[in-house]
């Protein structure tokens, strides 16, 4: 399974953020603060893990056969991976996704050959998770329904990978992971492989400030139908951040650090920079990149003005 381009997936490189993380930024001299760079993955995003794990899976159980449709509701970045590995394998996949999520994602979907269907929206992907299993009832023998924000391989491709790169990566010094909740499976899996080599690393989620933000791929959790994977009980703290400041940052990393990178991104390296702050000499911060800034280069926030 792991041969041609989904044989890529994984193994990104762990980057140290020197300057929007630097003494100049108010970080204290002997705090580090490193991003996964997760936008270098295939498809351009930390959801081809998932992604992959969770058709490995259905594969291997025998619910993904030949002729069956992948299918799945989506933000944007999970249905991009799904149709990059769909089309590798053979596959057919249909997503169901607001219909304000970026022209670029839309369009590389599409690019991909995958079937597009928009959804409200005022309902985010709450309203895309009503529509996919809408379609699968009309329909059961046609569809392989992976449900990421179900699907337990989700959170798995973290703790058997990610966590793991990122213990290895750091030599075991990470003192502090944190991440972004969308479907959780970053956080969740990733925090449990952390705490299994160190219970003391301390892990911090994050979402956006407000019910209705701009940043895409993050749940507001408490206005939001809750993923079935997400367990509130790994955070040893929950942080907020708003829209502009994740907009803002997410500039910064591109003109500051060369990473063009989105505002999810952006969000998670404010939040990381802000707790870095804080914390003594010898700290380690780890945080995520999510996926590449060019599936959002019609947004205006990149001229400084707010999308």
């Amino acid at each position: 399974m792991r041969h041609g381009i989904v044989g890529q997936i994984g193994r990104t490189p762990l980057v140290r953020l020197r300057r929007v993380a630097g003494p100049e930024a108010g970080v204290p001299e002997g705090v580090e603060v490193h991003a996964k760079a997760e936008h270098l993955n295939p498809s351009g995003s930390v959801k081809d893990r998932a992604a992959l794990a969770m058709l490995i899976e259905g594969l291997q159980a025998g619910a993904l056969v030949p002729g069956k449709t992948i299918l799945d509701a989506t933000s944007g970045n999970t249905g991009i991976a799904y149709a990059m590995i769909g089309a590798a394998l053979g596959h057919p996949v249909t997503v169901c996704l607001p219909s304000n999520a970026s022209p670029e994602r839309k369009r590389m979907l599409r690019i991909y050959g995958a079937e597009v269907i928009e959804t409200d929206p005022l309902a985010g992907t709450d309203g895309a998770q009503h529509e996919a299993r809408r379609l699968l009832a009309t329909d059961p023998g046609r569809y392989f329904y992976v449900d990421q924000y179900n699907n337990a391989a989700n959170w798995r491709a973290h703790y058997e990978h990610t966590g793991v790169e990122i213990w290895d990566q750091t030599s075991g010094r990470v003192t502090h992971f944190l991440a972004g909740l969308g479907t959780s499976g970053t956080f969740v899996g990733t925090a449990r492989r952390l705490k299994a080599y160190a219970p003391e690393v301390r892990c911090i989620s994050m979402q956006p400030d407000l019910p209705l933000h701009g940043i895409e791929g993050m749940k507001h959790m408490p206005t939001a139908v809750v993923p079935g994977i997400y367990d509130p009980t790994i955070a040893d703290a929950e942080v907020t951040v708003d829209t502009e400041d994740a907009q803002a940052m997410a500039r910064s990393l591109a003109r500051e650090e060369g990473l063009f990178v989105g505002v999810s991104a952006g969000a998670n390296v404010h939040a990381a920079v802000r707790l870095a702050r804080t914390l003594p000499p010898g700290s380690v911060v780890v945080t995520v990149l999510c996926d590449a800034g060019a599936r959002y280069l019609t947004d205006e926030f990149w001229n400084g003005t707010p999308a």
